[in-house]
Parts: C-alpha cells; sequence; structure tokens
C-alpha cells in the first residue's frame, strides 16, 4: 500500500480563500499535490482549512510552498500521516456527484440519473466533476440561459481544465460550433478522453469540439472561429477584468458571456470593468461566496 500524508491549514475563511486565490496563480506548482479550502465544521463557517495531500511525508521545501501562499506569518498547520482506508473514503467524498440544474455530473462510481443531463468525470479529475462553487453555478446558469430562451451557434469556453463547461454547453446546444481553450497544455489530453467518454465527438464542424491551447483570446484559431454568440470564462477576476476588452471584441452583439471564478467581493471591479467594455447584466447568482455573473453585449 502507498502511503498518503496531508498537510492542513488553520485559519480564518477571508485568509484561506486568499492563499487558494493565489495558488491558482501559480503556474509552477507541482501537479501532484493537490489542495483545497473547506469550512472547519458547518456552525463555524468563518473558520477555514486548507488541506494539501501527498504520497510521502511532506518535505520541508513542500512545506515552505504551502507557506508561500500565506501573506504574513503562516497559521498553525499540522502534518499527518492518514490510514489507507481514510484516504479512498476522502477520495470517495471528494467525487460524490453533483446536480446544478438539469446536470448530473458524476463518476463511474455511480450511475447514471434517470431524467438529468448526465456527465461523467472520471475519479481522477475529482476537481472537475462540479464540486467548486463557481463550476456548480455555471452549469446552473448555463441551464437558465437555456430555458430562457438563449439559442447559441458558437461557444467558446476560456480556461476549460476538465472540458466539464464545453460539453455542457454542447449538451444544450448540440449543433453548435464549440471551442474550448486552456493556457495548460496537459488540458488538451484531459478534454479529449472526457469528450470521448460523454460521446462528444471531437472536430470543427457543428456538433463537434475543437480544443486550443492559448493564453486567453490570443491564438489565431480562436480568432479565426469567432465572433462567438456565447463566452464562457471561469478563471479568476483578475484575468477576467484584464480580458473584457479582448471579449467584447470576440463576440457578436446580443451575445452572452458568462463569467466565473470571482469572489463576491470582487464582482464590482468585474462588472466594471465589463460595463465599460459594453455589456450589460442579464442575471447574477451566488454559490457560497462565490458570485456567478449571465452578461450580455448590448447591441
Amino acid at each position: 500500500m502507498s502511503e498518503s500524508w496531508k498537510l492542513s491549514v488553520f485559519a480564518a475563511k477571508p485568509v484561506i480563500q486568499a492563499a487558494l486565490l493565489y495558488h491558482e496563480e501559480i503556474d509552477d506548482w507541482d501537479p501532484e499535490v493537490v489542495i483545497s479550502g473547506s469550512e472547519v465544521e458547518g456552525d463555524r463557517p468563518q473558520e477555514w482549512v486548507l488541506e494539501a495531500w501527498y504520497s510521502h511525508e511532506p518535505s520541508e521545501a513542500q512545506q515552505a510552498d504551502i507557506a508561500s501562499l500565506f501573506d504574513g506569518d503562516l497559521p498553525v498547520f499540522t502534518v499527518e500521516k492518514l490510514p489507507e482506508q481514510d484516504w479512498i473514503t476522502l477520495s470517495q467524498q471528494e467525487a460524490e456527484p453533483i446536480r446544478a440544474g438539469r446536470f448530473y455530473v458524476h463518476t463511474s462510481d455511480y450511475p447514471p440519473a434517470d431524467g438529468a443531463m448526465n456527465i461523467e468525470i472520471p475519479a481522477s479529475q475529482a476537481f472537475g466533476t462540479g464540486q467548486h462553487e463557481t463550476t456548480a453555478g455555471c452549469l446552473e446558469m448555463l441551464d437558465a440561459m437555456k430555458e430562457r430562451g438563449v439559442i447559441s451557434r458558437n461557444i467558446a469556453d476560456i480556461g476549460t481544465g476538465t472540458g466539464l463547461l464545453a460539453i455542457a454547453a454542447m449538451r444544450l446546444w448540440p449543433r453548435a460550433l464549440c471551442t474550448a481553450s486552456d493556457i495548460d497544455d496537459v488540458c488538451a489530453g484531459v478534454v479529449a478522453d472526457n469528450a470521448e467518454l460523454n460521446s462528444v465527438p471531437i472536430g470543427a464542424d457543428r456538433g463537434q469540439l475543437t480544443m486550443v491551447i492559448a493564453d486567453g483570446m490570443a491564438d489565431p484559431l480562436l480568432e479565426a472561429r469567432g465572433p462567438y454568440d456565447l463566452l464562457i470564462a471561469n478563471i479568476l477576476a483578475a484575468p477576467l477584468v484584464e480580458l473584457a476588452p479582448d471579449f467584447e471584441a470576440a463576440v457578436t452583439p446580443g451575445a452572452s458571456i458568462l463569467l466565473a471564478g470571482l469572489l463576491e467581493r470582487q464582482e464590482p471591479a468585474v462588472r466594471r470593468a465589463y460595463r465599460q467594455a459594453g455589456f450589460r447584466l442579464a442575471e447574477r447568482r451566488v454559490n457560497g461566496n462565490w458570485s456567478i455573473l449571465w452578461l450580455r453585449k448590448r447591441r
């Protein structure tokens, strides 16, 4: 049996959330070290824990990597070796299916749900099963768009990760062109595998998914396949603000854009950037402390 270790950092909710956001901006983070943040107890919503998992006892350098996520003194943390059964149980809990609108996102450990739009994501990609509030919120908002009569013929999912949101959009608009992009070239294989698993063909025609490795909108293929009438970007607040002019140039008049990855306190800055770029708010939702915004480009 392989060893499993966990490092836990206990701090106030804003401190842990700031560390998680900083972690997402680090390009060369060791992909083998998975971290997450959550409430310590349901009745203590302001007390949070950041957890990192390892296949061996974390070295001083690895502990220093965690410390670097925090501004100022590192809060109290613990390192513990996990019994093998605890690790398996934890992995299964992390990969429990979710419902978001009509979507049911699950691993192979769970059967599809009757009457739902089922999407299967492998357990090894549990971070992409919609557990995070932003992903689940995006799924709910996409479903709400469809319910309110949005018709999409050309979709872009920027920062696609596992491809979950692109696949979900194709469930709703199966005859659309769909382009997914991410800055991390590892995502190309992940998206291809998940598309095949969910019977989404890879290709350049309608009803097919095209994957691009790109930084933001800076890619000839992304430019050539536009303009888009639906653009999805579940990334972070700072790049969302920076990309507002690029997104405006990439979509049609009246187009919908779905923005997520921003905390409620970051929402005013994001909305201001998109208002200046010519978008109006169609709907907003809050899932946990995360804002999910549906905006439309003024005609």
